[in-house]
């Protein structure tokens, strides 16, 4: 799938056809074409965009058809790529949580919490007695976050490009300024 790069602004809401929509504000900095591979020099077809931000490079590869199939080397990609396209994936980063208990990670629900109890926010029982070991995938506390979180088929709802600026409908996964990968 093609694709572009950009940094997620923050939520904020619209009108689309006469009612308020939510949105999420996706900037997306200078983009240019760091390299083209192709199937005779590297074994497959694919594009290499690097995004500009600042003192910061990132480079992402993607897939050379659709919108980037008549891009070469050197060249400014800009907002007009999204002037046939209605629905894209975003890709992110979910925010990181650290290290959390069962009922926070997995929405358990304890125990009583009057006097005399003493099984208020414990994870309780994990297993049977055989096969002496935890079984994997057991919902346990530990790290939470940090996932990487795909969204297919979000609506684009508007691009402003003079501000370099693209809004998807709903949430993206991650916080204020982290990396978007939106393919389409």
């Amino acid at each position: 799938m093609a694709g572009i790069l950009g940094k997620k602004l923050e939520m904020t809401r619209v009108i689309h056809n006469g009612a308020f929509v939510p949105v999420t504000l996706i900037r997306v900095p200078t983009l240019d074409v760091a390299q083209i591979k192709t199937v005779e020099t590297d074994g497959y077809s694919a594009v290499v965009i690097r995004m500009t931000d600042g003192k910061k490079v990132t480079m992402r590869e993607f897939d050379l058809n659709g919108p980037l199939a008549n891009v070469v080397k050197g060249d400014v990609l800009s907002l007009d790529i999204f002037d046939s396209i209605t629905e894209v994936t975003v890709s992110g980063i979910s925010k990181g949580k650290g290290f959390q208990g069962a009922m926070k990670r997995w929405n358990f629900s304890g125990g009583p919490a009057s006097h005399g109890s003493k099984f208020h926010r414990a994870l309780g029982s994990i297993g049977k007695r055989k096969p002496r070991r935890t079984k994997p995938g057991q919902k346990m506390h530990g790290h939470m976050g940090l996932d990487g979180i795909t969204l297919k088929h979000v609506p684009l709802v508007l691009v402003n490009k003079d501000h370099n600026v693209v809004a998807v409908k709903g949430p993206v996964p991650g916080a204020r300024n982290s990396l978007v990968t939106i393919t389409f």
